[in-house]
Order: structure tokens, then sequence, then C-alpha cells
């Protein structure tokens, strides 16, 4: 796990003073070319490394680090628990080598490091296919989750209507690199939880006036209802798709979670149940496939293939 292997990378620096790619690379037992990747992440991330080049060079933590870590500022240590927050949401022992950092670190770092690490979520499956950047508003966003400070933005829906928000800030999610802001939105009464696509904030501005989270709130477990509830909206309906085994997994890329590996028949085709809000989504995104592929166990599906092929050869016949 990447999470584990920076903060050995790191440890590994104020041990030693001094670490070079071979020697980290060894001892982690990992390839030189990671170990280097590694240096880059930290010294993107914030973390006050960099490299020293000519004899009895390497890499080096400016201002003699030590091992219990107080030689980070505050910036410093955010910086770091955001970089390794999100591989601990998913690994164990990168949750315990937090919670291990977390005690290394000065008192009054503490605060802000834990809610660094809990600031973002890294869900990797994809919902559906689509171009993907990440929002400038991100980093911004970051910020005012682990300061506790108020949001105010427009927020446009789908249609591209928009309106104001004030929101408070408690987590944000990653998946397949399309950003989310979990917040409380403010209104009459208490903040109302809602789960807002980062893309479609404008004008955001960060306010100075402070926040407190909710005490029960978690941001995995709030992830995995708004997860919950958006499959249960996606997969109303099903069917199993005929492939070229060695075509399969670019049907897996294209409909994300919302496929599966169902065996293969006794002629050698790869089976992949795949599922959709309606039988018609599903046959927009197959028809493109044409013949390298085969509908069974949806008649409601097979019958918009074929509407939509009838419709496609009576306009360019």
């Amino acid at each position: 796990m990447r999470a584990d292997r920076l903060v050995a990378t790191l440890l590994l620096m104020q041990a030693r003073g001094r670490v070079t790619a071979a020697e980290v690379a060894a001892e982690l037992e990992i390839s030189v070319a990671t170990a280097r990747r590694d240096f880059e992440a930290l010294s993107v991330a914030g973390i006050p490394v960099y490299p020293q080049s000519g004899r009895g060079g390497g890499w080096m933590l400016l201002g003699e680090g030590r091992t219990d870590l107080s030689g980070l500022s505050s910036s410093e240590a955010q910086a770091l628990f955001l970089l390794l927050g999100p591989a601990a949401s998913v690994a164990p022992d990168a949750q315990s080598a937090l919670r291990k950092l977390v005690r290394a670190l000065p008192a009054s770092f503490r605060s802000d490091a834990e809610a660094a690490a809990e600031a973002i979520i890294v869900d990797p499956a994809a919902w559906g296919d689509r171009e993907r950047s990440r929002p400038d508003a991100v980093e911004r966003l970051q910020s005012a989750v682990v300061s506790r400070r108020v949001a105010e933005f427009y927020y446009a829906n789908r249609a591209g209507e928009a309106s104001t928000l004030i929101v408070e800030p408690w987590g944000l999610a990653d998946k397949d690199d399309v950003w989310y802001l979990i917040g409380g939105v403010r209104g009459d009464g208490e903040p109302a939880t809602r789960t807002l696509r980062v893309d479609r904030i404008r004008e955001l501005r960060i306010t100075d006036e402070r926040f407190e989270r909710p005490a029960n709130f978690d941001l995995a477990a709030e992830w995995s209802k708004v997860v919950a509830l958006v499959e249960s909206r996606r997969s109303l309906v099903d069917a199993v798709v005929l492939v070229d085994p060695a075509l399969a997994f670019v049907l897996h890329d294209q409909f994300g979670r919302h496929s599966a590996a169902d065996g293969l028949t006794p002629d050698g085709r790869a089976r992949v149940r795949v599922s959709a809000p309606s039988a018609l989504t599903i046959a927009q995104q197959l028809a493109g496939w044409g013949d390298a592929i085969d509908v069974v166990d949806s008649d409601a599906v097979r019958a918009e293939l074929a509407r939509i092929g009838a419709e496609l050869a009576a306009r360019y016949r």
C-alpha cells in the first residue's frame, strides 16, 4: 500500500538524514523508479523533501527532521495527512500508521492533522464513462474541510439552473477522478446533509466563519450510504452480454461498477452482467458494439437494440 511506503520513506529519511532511491528500494523491497516517485509525491504534497546531487547525494528532509516528526510545520503535517488519509480509508495498516504519526506530532498540530486525514475518501469504481478532470475548487474545499470554514457558492443542477448555497464542508470523495463534496447545507433548522458534485460549483468563496462538524459524522460511512442509494437507482434493469473474453475488460470499463463477470459460455465467450436505470440506457451503451456482442436474458434490451438499429438503418441506408 502506497501510504505505508510514504510513511516508511519519511521515517527512514528522518532516521538516517540522507537516503538514496536505491537504499529505499532495497529497504522497502520496491523498484528504484517507485522510490523516486514516492520522493516526488512527498515533495509535491509540501513535505520538505529535496534531492541533493553529486557524490554522496540523495534525498534529504529539510531542517534535520527528527523521528518524532517535530521537524514538520503545521502546514507540512496537514499536507502529509492529506496525502496519506485516502489510503487509510481502505487499508487497516495505513490506519495504524496514521494513528502512530498523530501521536508523534506536537499536540498543537494533531487536530488539524487528523482533520486532514479524514477530509477525503477515494472510490476508484466509475459511474459510467466520462471525461475526467480535477476541478480547481478541490484544493480550496480541502482547506475548508480541514480548517472547518463555511463555504458559499452557486450550485448548478443538471438543467444548468444555479442556486446559492451556504455549506459546511464535512468531507470530499474522489470517485474515479470525479469529485463530490459532502456537507451540511444551511437553511431553516439544522444543516441538511447533501452530496454535491464539485464540477457544478461556481464562484466558490471560503468564509472566515467556522463550524463544528457533527460528532457522529463518519465520511466513509456517509459515502457508503450515498453509493448504495445511487446504485439502487442505476441498477433497475440488467442484462447478460456475451463477448469475446479479450474485449470483456472494455465492457467492464464502459459500465464501471455496474458490470460483473458471469463465467464463460460453452463456446468460450465471456458472460458479463450489466445494469442501468432502464433497458434503453443499456441499449444505447451497447449499440456501438454491433455484432461483437450478443445480449441474452433481457427481451427489453434486445427490443431497444432492434429499434435503435432500425432507426439507424432507415436514416443511413
